[in-house]
């Protein structure tokens, strides 16, 4: 399997019992490089917290997850550069930087993202970043 660019919609699913965990869990096995923006530990953080305070998981649990994230994958340090290009992308889509982060990202490794993001993939739809962005689903579709 190739490589790619994961956002936190799918490298959550590696720790929480989510849809689509098994398509996550089988990226995570057989890809042959994950990478994400630094901008993914914080987003997942989040999210690990949120479910921590809906006492769906415990604070060790949490802070296993983030170790899995940090092992798993190749996380891009911050760089000045992939931030402009990034916001680039935003203003060209009208869709968040945070976002385009990850779009840059791969534009920059010539890789694609995976992501679980519906409101991202619908914005990306008629857009020449479409093509850049794929779903878990479609990642199986592949094998």
């Amino acid at each position: 399997m190739p490589s790619f660019v994961v956002d936190a919609s799918v490298a959550v699913k590696w720790v929480l019992p989510e849809t689509g965990q098994d398509l996550a869990l089988a990226l995570l096995a057989h890809a042959d490089r994950l990478i994400a923006p630094s901008l993914l530990l914080l987003e997942a953080a989040n999210v690990f917290w949120l479910r921590s305070r809906q006492g769906l998981l415990q604070e060790q649990e949490s802070q296993q997850g983030l170790a899995l994230l940090q092992q798993a994958l190749d996380i891009e340090p911050d760089d000045p550069r992939l931030v402009r290009r990034a916001l680039a992308i935003s203003h060209a889509l009208d869709h968040p930087v945070y976002d385009c982060l990850y779009l840059a990202l791969a534009e920059r490794h010539g890789m694609a993202v995976v992501s679980e993001d519906r409101r991202l993939r619908a914005k990306l739809s008629p857009s020449p970043w479409r093509e850049h962005v794929l779903g878990l689903a479609e990642i199986a579709g592949r094998d």
